[in-house]
């Protein structure tokens, strides 16, 4: 069972570096918000400093949804689906699998990125930090989430941008307290551990409602 699932992670991981929607792609326009938005903004140090915890959480969430749309209908196009629903990997760690690898792929480069580019924000080195723990932290639940949302979508053949439409309200909620314990430490009196704790039970939450949701999902767009 656990070969089987690391497996699906392995093989989901490898297409979506390799496909044109895939990690490569949101890192590119993580960067690209990054850049142009100081141009928007001005030359204000300090307004960088202030908004800019919040500019690399929205870009990341953004990132994330690229290419969810192809989380499982490559799988579906060419078979692979079907033989996974007939392998003994239930399909819930089936979804589970598919999101752990599609994370690696894309949520985890925005990660490491993201203490790079926070640097043309003027972010403080312990702000920097944090921005890096709470995107480690909340990324597998953007994931997770935009998996609910594949599914769904999963008998449609365009359906990237109704994804994004359906998920986007769902992550309203790791995005605040995201953004919330970053600011923590920019605004003292502040506490940071609260929403680090929410922001951890929204993700584990995630990763128990999403394969559940996903799967059935997946079992109503095959009938």
């Amino acid at each position: 069972m656990t070969g089987a699932f690391l497996s699906v992670a392995a093989r989901t991981a490898e297409l979506s570096l390799r496909s044109g929607g895939g990690g490569l792609t949101g890192l590119l326009f993580f960067l690209c918000v990054v850049v142009l938005f100081p141009f928007g903004v001005g030359p204000d140090l300090n307004l960088l400093a202030r908004i800019g915890p919040a500019i690399l959480w929205v870009a990341a969430l953004l990132s994330t949804l690229l290419g969810l749309d192809r989380l499982f209908q490559d799988d579906r196009d060419d078979g692979t689906l079907d033989l996974y629903l007939l392998s003994p990997l239930p399909p819930e760690l089936l979804v589970l699998a598919k999101c752990a690898g599609h994370w690696f792929a894309t949520g985890l480069p925005l990660v490491v990125a993201a203490p790079v580019f926070g640097f043309f924000f003027n972010i403080e080195p312990a702000a920097l930090g944090l921005v890096t723990l709470t995107l480690l932290l909340g990324t597998p639940a953007l994931t997770l989430i935009g998996a609910i949302g594949a599914a769904l979508m999963l008998a449609l053949r365009q359906g990237g941008m109704l994804i994004a439409v359906l998920v986007l309200p769902f992550t309203i909620p790791v995005l605040i307290f995201g953004v919330s314990a970053t600011l923590a430490v920019q605004t003292a009196p502040t506490p940071f551990l609260p929403p680090v704790l929410i922001l951890c039970a929204l993700t584990l939450a995630s990763g128990v409602v999403a394969p559940v949701a996903g799967a059935a999902a997946i079992r109503a767009s095959l009938e």
